[in-house]
């Protein structure tokens, strides 16, 4: 198992070496250097020219990216990693949906708006009571009211 290892390696090191060269764009390929060539290089040259390949490209890519002012994207050899947004599988659920809860929001503020309006327009509704006024029985004396020591219970007429 110790000899198959290196072997094992090596042919997967290949493998990935060809694979991205075979997807880098023609326009970007390192050290002025065809596809075809770089193929070749890695094919008749394997460990060699497969190491080379991952040196090179990661380095000119690099290059390209700190001359263009940006930062390079995160990949493989790369220090940060990708940031990827988590796959959902079906509808989001409603409380978790937070474009819906600001519109369950602003329509409870706009119903309680037009519900005051509404109320202000009208005025009070009947079978309410005006708290200015004071509240008279049909005896002519107002219910409700503490006397002056206090121990009248609401609903009791209040005496003189």
């Amino acid at each position: 198992m110790g000899r198959l290892f290196p072997v094992i390696l090596l042919v997967a090191v290949i493998v990935y070496a060809l694979i991205d060269c075979v997807r880098t764009p023609g326009d970007r390929m390192p050290a002025g250097i065809p596809k075809f060539l770089w193929l070749v290089l890695i094919v008749v040259f394997p460990g060699l020219g497969a190491l080379a390949w991952i040196v090179i490209s990661r380095i000119a890519l690099a290059e390209a990216s700190r001359q263009a002012g940006t930062r390079p994207q995160p990949g493989l050899w790369s220090a940060e990693p990708t940031r990827r947004t988590p796959w959902r599988s079906g509808p989001v659920a409603p409380d978790d949906d937070p474009e819906f809860l600001a519109r369950l929001e602003a329509e409870q503020r706009r119903a309680e708006r037009e519900r005051r309006a509404r109320g202000r327009a009208e005025g009070p509704p009947e079978g309410t009571k005006n708290d200015d006024a004071p509240d008279e029985s049909p005896g002519g004396s107002a219910e409700g009211s503490s006397s002056d020591d206090g121990d009248v219970t609401p609903g009791t007429p209040r005496h003189p």
